[in-house]
């Protein structure tokens, strides 16, 4: 009895390398719902507070709807005044945001590293944490003017306490063993510095500056509200006094936008420099 072995009937495929997958043909939604999600209860929110205000009787100066934020909205950014209020507020949380980020860094350094500056500094930094920020902005507005210096305060004060506890914690949570490792071959402390404690600590690092961009923002904004005569504080202010509802929500959103756009380019650059952190782990939020 002979027996016939069975042929692939399909082509050979070509010497060379194997074609590459695209990255289209092995999308998956299942893996990843919230790409559908998002939009999705997005979209349904505005559909129904478009069309579900008049119909409950609430009035437009209370409640503006979707499309009429969106109309004034575009009048907004048509205009070269509104254009000045944002560039206002962008220097004044960008400047606080720098302002606080290097205290925070210099001196987070020194607290986890000097034993003695910690049990000095950490009393008066707790204590100065528990006074709520916002109520230091007509301080700083007497203290500094109405100008910009009072907002760049603000903002580097309500930036600063999430930075520098993030900053100590990353610190300290390096590898003792990958420290002694280092010490032994005869490793300098500032060789430990750089090689072990902040690699450690970029996560953490990330972690403060996501956060503390987002407060800069809040703090500037505090700032205008107190005493400024531009910025986007100031002009939510000016639409509040002339009942424009609809003009305030397309602040807001501006705003809103601002703090996403800060929120993704912190995002990128610790995936670009901190690759291998997992989900950064805020503290002092």
């Amino acid at each position: 009895m002979t027996t016939t072995k069975a042929t692939d009937s399909r082509p050979a495929r070509p010497p060379g390398p194997a074609p590459k997958k695209s990255r289209l043909s092995g999308f998956d939604l299942r893996e990843r719902p919230e790409l559908i999600m998002v939009p999705g209860v997005f979209v349904i929110a505005v559909l129904a507070w478009e069309f579900l205000v008049q119909p409950l009787g609430i009035d437009e100066y209370v409640l503006p709807r979707p499309s009429q934020i969106v109309a004034s909205l575009t009048t907004q950014l048509a205009d070269g005044l509104f254009w000045s209020h944002l560039l206002v507020t962008l220097q004044e949380s960008l400047l606080g945001f720098v302002i606080g980020v290097g205290a925070a860094m210099l001196l987070g350094t020194l607290i986890s590293q000097v034993r003695l500056a910690e049990r000095t500094l950490m009393p008066y930094i707790v204590a100065f944490q528990t006074v709520p920020k916002v109520a230091l902005a007509p301080l700083f507005v007497v203290w500094f003017g109405f100008g910009m210096t009072s907002k760049v305060v603000m903002a580097a004060v309500i930036s600063f306490f999430p930075m520098l506890v993030n900053v100590i914690e990353g610190l300290r949570s390096a590898d003792a063993d990958r420290i002694q490792m280092l010490t032994v071959f005869g490793a300098g402390r500032f060789q430990v510095f750089r090689m072990v404690r902040l690699p450690s600590a970029l996560p953490f690092i990330f972690a403060g500056l996501d956060i503390g961009i987002v407060f800069a923002i809040l703090g500037a904004v505090v700032g205008e509200f107190i005493g400024a005569k531009e910025g986007l504080g100031y002009l939510l202010l000016q639409t509040n006094y002339n009942f424009d509802i609809s003009g305030m929500f397309a602040v807001l959103v501006v705003l809103s936008v601002l703090g996403l756009i800060a929120h993704s380019l912190i995002r990128f650059a610790q995936r670009r420099f901190a690759f291998w952190a997992e989900d950064s782990r805020v503290i002092g939020a």
